[in-house]
Order: structure tokens, then C-alpha cells, then sequence
């Protein structure tokens, strides 16, 4: 989307307007960043009792068989993803991505099997090229139908299960990324126990026309708060997760991204499919040997965020330089700044000290284990 294209709207947006939302561009649709109350209380709201987000921005897609068979569709799959897709229990979903043929990453999805096809979430902005590349790819042996009808709500934090519960009671006992199809409000919704703050939650799939009932039902809810994309940054930022086109892109491989966890054992030399997926030979080669980069966490001394992009050095009066910070911001759980970036690996063991620019200043930064909190997923 170019900057002439018009801001597309989710079906909450008339919602967002209406409940005093500040909207602001973001992946090429009008999306709220913050609430009357505030980013840092909707930031607390969500790790203490349960918020709301609009990520119906983010792409929908079904993958099925032309055979009929789901096991073909999974293997397909793999051939674009450093996944165990083959091996995904029906109605548990598993995180991926989606790699090009020099190991960088081209975009993170989840994958759920649905038991008949295999249910695709990708993120906003590159999920036009996402089902473009799924079309080029698998179109010869599979259906790839983006789903253009549906919102995508995300309830999150330790009230989420109450909640939800009280509007469809079968989520009460769904463990972590458990998939369920259960009405609510009469249409049936697919609902995964997921998300992307750290906390205990759901990921909720519903038709486009039942979307605003639902978003009312659930804030109607003691304990439930709309929450913008300005506290869903902070959320991940402090659990550690990702966001594509910050902390991974093509120029970024999953080893150098921290995301070995994503790879599992078949997929890896000696695996029973091992490989044959793009990169597979620089990524299989780092996963054995290592790779000269790390993504880490960062702990900046001090009250002062270090954003994005900024320079690391090695020492306090610059030196050379090492690396920069992909994510950097308060992290109001933690109540001081949190930050993630790349350094070398002798630079990325944890209590090391490097040196973030500032303003012409070089502040002392440590290297810290990640998440900077710990996540309430309930296993």
C-alpha cells in the first residue's frame, strides 16, 4: 500500500471512534493506539485483569488439500516453513514462519490444524505477499483461500478465562494453543488460546457482521478495557516476542533471531524431514554451528528508553560499533526501560554492558535474559 492509498478500516472502527480512541496509521488501515485511559494504565489493565484488541487487521487464511487430505496440505507447508507442520495434533496451533531461499525471514505466522485444512494468521502488512506467496507455492496441490470476512478480537491477561467463559463456556478448559470452533452470540468462532502480550488469553476469529456485538459483550464485563496498539507494543515488548519489520525481517535468520524454539526435531538435521524448506542450508548450518549475531535483551540503566534503531558500542566512549536496538521502550511492569537489539555473540551473553547512543551520549546497557517478565500462558 502506497501513501496515497486510503486507511482501511476494521468493522470495530465506528467502536474505536465511540469509545474516545486516538487513531493513527498503522499497516495501512486507521487503527487505535491508545484509549482515554492512557498506554501505561492499559498496559496494567491487561496484566492485571483483561483487554480488548481490534487485531482484525491481521491476514486470515485457509489452506486445504486438493486431495481432501489434510496430511498433504501440512507437508505442502513445510516446504515454506522450518515447522513440524506434519506433526500439529488437529485443533493445536504452533507458531511459524516463513523464510526465503537466503535463510531471512519473510514473515511469523501462526498455523493451526483444523482437523480438514490448515488455518493460516499472518501479519498485516505483509499479508497480501503472504498469500501471494502461498498461491505461487502451493497453489498446484492446495486451495489457499484468504479469508477477507472475518475480525480477529484478542482478549488477554488473567481475567481473560472468567470472561470469555461467560460468553462460551467450553474455553474455560483449553490449555495454551488449543484451537476450538464454539458459537458465540449464536455464530460460531474460532478461537485459539494465544497471544501477544504474555499473559494467559485468546485469539478469537468471528464474522465480520457479529464482530461489534462481541467487542460490546466482552467490554460490558467487569474487568474488561479496550486497549490500544500502544500498550499491545509495551505487552510483547516486555514478554519478549517479536514484532516483523523490527526485530526480524529478510535479513534476519531464526538462529540470529533467538527462534531456534520454533525449529523442532524433524525438522532439523537428523530429523525425519529435515531441510527442504528456503534457507534450509545456511539455517541448518547455523542451528549446528551458531551464527555470528544474537538477538537479546536489553536493560538500559536508568529512567531513560533507548528506541529503536539506536547505535550499540562497545565501550563508554563509542568504539566500535556492535550493534543497534530493534525494540526499545518503558516497560511499566518492570517500571524501567526494556529494549531488544542484535550484538556479536561474544557481545550477547547475559550481564554483559555495552553502550547505547543517546544524544550524543554512550549510557551503559546490559544484556539480559528475555522475557523481561514471566508469561501466565496456561499450559
Amino acid at each position: 500500500m502506497d501513501d496515497q492509498s486510503p486507511l482501511l478500516k476494521t468493522p470495530l472502527h465506528a467502536l474505536h471512534v465511540s469509545l474516545g480512541a486516538r487513531m493513527v496509521p498503522f499497516a495501512g488501515y486507521d487503527m487505535p493506539v491508545q484509549y482515554p485511559l492512557g498506554v501505561l494504565k492499559e498496559h496494567l489493565h491487561t496484566r492485571a485483569h483483561a483487554g480488548l484488541f481490534d487485531v482484525s487487521h491481521m491476514g486470515q487464511v485457509i489452506v486445504r488439500a486438493r486431495s481432501g487430505n489434510n496430511a498433504d496440505a501440512a507437508l505442502a507447508l513445510e516446504k515454506l516453513v522450518p515447522v513440524d507442520v506434519a506433526g500439529l495434533g488437529i485443533g493445536r496451533q504452533r507458531y511459524g514462519l516463513f523464510t526465503n531461499d537466503d535463510g531471512g525471514i519473510l514473515d511469523d505466522l501462526m498455523i493451526t490444524n483444523r482437523g480438514d485444512h490448515l488455518f493460516l494468521v499472518v501479519n498485516a502488512a505483509c499479508k497480501e505477499a503472504d498469500f501471494a506467496h502461498l498461491e505461487k507455492h502451493l497453489g498446484a496441490s492446495c486451495e489457499v483461500t484468504p479469508i477477507r470476512d472475518r475480525s480477529l478480537l484478542a482478549l488477554q491477561g488473567p481475567k481473560a478465562e472468567a470472561a470469555l467463559a461467560s460468553l462460551a463456556p467450553a474455553v474455560a478448559s483449553m490449555k495454551f494453543m488449543d484451537v476450538i470452533a464454539t458459537p458465540i452470540l449464536g455464530v460460531e468462532c474460532i478461537i485459539s488460546r494465544s497471544g501477544y502480550s504474555g499473559e494467559d488469553g485468546y485469539e478469537i476469529s468471528v464474522p465480520d457482521e457479529t464482530a461489534e456485538a462481541l467487542a460490546n459483550a466482552l467490554l460490558a464485563i467487569d474487568g474488561v478495557e479496550p486497549i490500544g496498539l500502544g500498550a499491545r507494543d509495551s505487552l510483547r515488548l516486555e514478554a519478549g516476542l517479536c514484532l516483523y519489520g523490527n526485530d526480524i525481517d529478510t535479513g534476519t535468520t531464526p538462529v540470529e533471531a533467538a527462534l531456534e524454539w520454533a525449529m523442532q526435531k524433524a525438522r532439523r538435521i537428523g530429523g525425519a524431514r529435515a531441510g527442504g524448506f528456503p534457507g534450509a542450508d545456511r539455517i541448518l548450518a547455523e542451528l549446528d554451528k551458531g551464527a555470528s549475531r544474537r538477538r537479546v535483551g536489553l536493560k538500559p540503566e536508568g529512567k531513560a528508553p533507548v528506541r529503536g534503531h539506536t547505535k550499540l558500542y562497545a565501550d563508554e566512549n563509542g568504539g566500535s560499533e556492535l550493534g543497534e536496538v530493534t525494540s526499545g521502550g518503558f516497560g511499566p511492569t518492570v517500571e524501567g526501560p526494556v529494549a531488544m537489539g542484535y550484538l556479536p555473540v561474544g557481545h550477547a551473553a547475559n550481564g554483559t554492558t555495552v553502550y547505547a547512543e543517546v544524544r550524543g551520549k554512550y549510557l551503559p546497557v546490559t544484556v539480559t535474559a528475555l522475557p523481561f517478565i514471566t508469561p501466565t500462558y496456561k499450559r
